[in-house]
């Protein structure tokens, strides 16, 4: 069982940055890897990025590659994404999510098992 609860977002102007950060719970958190996932209004949810459970490994969507970094720290239990140059097309619920570590269809939300509640995002035009 993972716990997982996002944290970070907020309303943030064209061009701004935003860190959001996922908690998790329990001592197998490295045997995950860890995805950040957006859902905006009327939209289907959509791939963001994800890492590996060691954090060697890391997956960007097109759309914010070069913008966004995702980042991990083990002993904190804890996944980060920095999210720089932001745009409109950025405003969308976040939600932090967590498979068992592979990265085998990375993007594909079907395989990650524990799901955060998610934080808004808005950014402003």
């Amino acid at each position: 069982q993972v716990q997982l609860v996002e944290s970070g977002g907020g309303l943030v102007q064209t061009g701004g940055s935003l860190r959001l950060s996922c908690a998790a719970s329990g001592r197998t958190f490295s045997f995950y890897a860890m995805g950040w996932f957006r859902q905006a209004a009327g939209k289907e949810r959509e791939f963001v990025a994800a890492i590996s459970g060691n954090g060697g490994n890391t997956y960007y969507a097109d759309s914010v590659k070069g913008r966004f970094t995702i980042s991990r720290d083990n002993a904190k239990n804890t996944v980060y994404v920095e999210m720089n140059s932001l745009k409109p097309e950025d405003t969308a619920v976040y939600y932090c999510a967590a498979r068992p570590d592979s990265d085998y269809e990375i993007q594909a939300l079907r395989w990650y098992d524990y799901w955060g509640q998610g934080t808004q995002v808005t950014v402003s035009s």
